[in-house]
């Protein structure tokens, strides 16, 4: 029963927040604003997104917590759950999970973030370094399907993890390969990241590189999932910014790059440095080839922010940025994550015709696949 998609689909990630913020949009009043999470759930369900992404940051409101009140108020979309290892026992983390994918209906996944900043793992008193939290949460997946899988308590003795007699009642309702499985998505693109997506990825996440990059580093991940004789999904995120016309979309783009400066001056932010994330370099790398790569590969914020989080961009008609999307699906690319500088109301206008759009490209290149086969079969 796992949630993942044939090579003939394509699916679709949305993001949601506890209020309205974006680069764009300052954070105003309570950490949670409960009728915004509600509307804001109920928008992408309406919009045809496949799954939700709730973030984790170290001063934020409980991710865990935001999703189960999300899918309560949700009947089809699933759900991603970001999480960071370290900070719960894997133990309990899995009984969590387990109990969530049981509350739910098997709509979750879990996106596993080991941390590409020393600042924000100390806030919560985490003082590995990078290597080691990949190491770490290597151990931690293990530990994972060993609790979901398990059908009577075992014993683990790790570096990071030990747990006599470890056991759940609980497990989810998802399966893969038979056994209680809850999607593992992962992202990070240093030696340390790759090695751990190797062994535990379903779903490896990129934010939203040129396609050069992108055909890089997902041959690289493919080459490591090998190794373990697996093979992995890859979603690529984007915050797709469109209008009518092209020369309108790229007018909207200038006026979000204005307004992101005039808010980091007011915060008080200088131009962002990269962070000690290699998925951040990335970023900047492609953001250094100009503010335009590719057809359409928008990088004015990335450069701006120093690369944080998914910030580049994908400018056009919503026919323009489906057939950049297709570019990537060409790649292998089956999801991607897309989210925009107005949250909520980007979010319902994607699902009027960028989500179809690019669903109907996909089938028909698909289709034109299977005849170009079946014809040098016969």
């Amino acid at each position: 029963m796992s949630h993942s998609p044939s090579d003939d689909q394509v699916q679709f990630i949305g993001m949601i927040q506890t209020q309205k913020v974006s680069e764009t949009h300052a954070a105003r009043g309570p950490a949670i604003d409960r009728d915004y999470v509600r509307a804001f759930a109920q928008a992408h369900e309406q919009a045809g997104f496949d799954r939700i992404l709730v973030p984790h940051h170290s001063t934020s409101p409980d991710a865990t917590l935001t999703v189960a009140y999300a899918a309560s108020v949700t009947e089809r979309i699933h759900f991603m759950l970001a999480h960071r290892p370290g900070f719960v026992a894997p133990t309990l983390a899995a009984r969590q999970f387990a109990t969530l994918d049981q509350y739910t209906g098997g709509r979750l996944a879990v996106h596993y973030i080991s941390g590409g900043s020393d600042e924000e793992q100390r806030r919560d008193g985490d003082w590995l370094n990078h290597d080691q939290r990949y190491a770490r949460t290597d151990e931690y997946l293990e530990v994972l399907r060993k609790v979901w899988t398990a059908e009577r308590p075992f014993h683990h003795h790790g570096d990071h993890y030990q747990a006599e007699n470890a056991f759940s009642e609980v497990k989810p309702v998802q399966t893969q390969d038979g056994l209680p499985h809850v999607p593992v998505y992962f992202g990070g693109a240093s030696e340390a990241a790759l090695k751990v997506a190797g062994r535990h990825a379903d779903v490896y996440a990129l934010w939203g590189e040129s396609l050069d990059q992108a055909r890089e580093l997902t041959t690289r991940v493919r080459a490591e999932a090998a190794r373990h004789g697996r093979q992995v999904n890859f979603s690529v995120s984007f915050r797709p910014v469109l209008a009518e016309t092209e020369d309108a979309a790229w007018a909207r783009a200038d006026r979000i790059l204005e307004e992101t400066r005039r808010l980091r001056v007011v915060a008080g932010y200088a131009r962002g440095g990269p962070q000690q994330s290699e998925g951040a370099r990335r970023l900047l790398a492609a953001a250094n080839q100009g503010p335009r790569v590719d057809k359409r590969l928008w990088t004015a914020i990335a450069q701006e922010t120093g690369g944080r989080s998914n910030s580049t961009g994908l400018v056009g008609t919503p026919e323009q940025v489906a057939e950049a999307l297709l570019d990537y699906w060409e790649l292998g690319v089956t999801t991607f994550l897309i989210r925009g500088f107005d949250p909520l109301e980007d979010a319902l206008d994607y699902g009027r015709e960028l989500i179809p759009r690019t669903r109907a490209l996909v089938a028909e290149r698909a289709a034109a696949r299977r005849a170009q086969s079946q014809r040098r079969v016969a």
